[in-house]
């Protein structure tokens, strides 16, 4: 995020108000000036709705493997509409980061399959449900 927003000061920090207006960056302008408030391109601003937690560990695994590969997706959308080398290459380090993250999360996802009890996968998070399937197994 800290990257993201240091090449977006960087890029609108001189601009002229008639290049913040040709640039289709008036609204954006007119609400934060060239300060930097993180949103989609559509404008939805971030916000903690973007993290998903469930507190199972497959789950969260697979949140977290999504996260890398959308993040991923927008720097190969932004390298493939921009060519300024300042900009390009921090991107392109992102983007290496996120998929070295994607495969550490798949490493982790992989040692937790692993380490699970074949019985319990996908059926409950033993951390909390124990005891609530032991007792239906009881009364069976």
């Amino acid at each position: 995020m800290e990257i993201v927003a240091a090449i977006v000061r960087q890029l609108t920090r001189n601009l002229s108000v008639e290049e913040i207006e040709a640039s289709g960056f008036g609204p954006y302008y007119i609400d934060h000036t060239t300060g930097i408030w993180p949103q989609a391109a559509g404008g939805v601003p971030f916000n903690a709705c973007e993290f998903q937690s469930k507190g199972d560990a497959i789950t969260d695994l697979f949140e977290d493997l999504a996260a890398e590969q959308k993040a991923r997706s927008t720097y190969d959308n932004i390298l493939r509409t921009l060519h300024d080398p300042e900009v390009c290459d921090p991107i392109r380090f992102l983007r290496e980061r996120e998929i070295v993250h994607f495969q550490r999360f798949g490493e982790t996802l992989r040692n937790a399959i692993d380490e699970m009890n074949s019985k319990n996968f996908y059926a409950f998070n033993p951390g909390f449900d124990t005891a609530m399937w032991k007792q239906a197994k009881e009364n069976r």
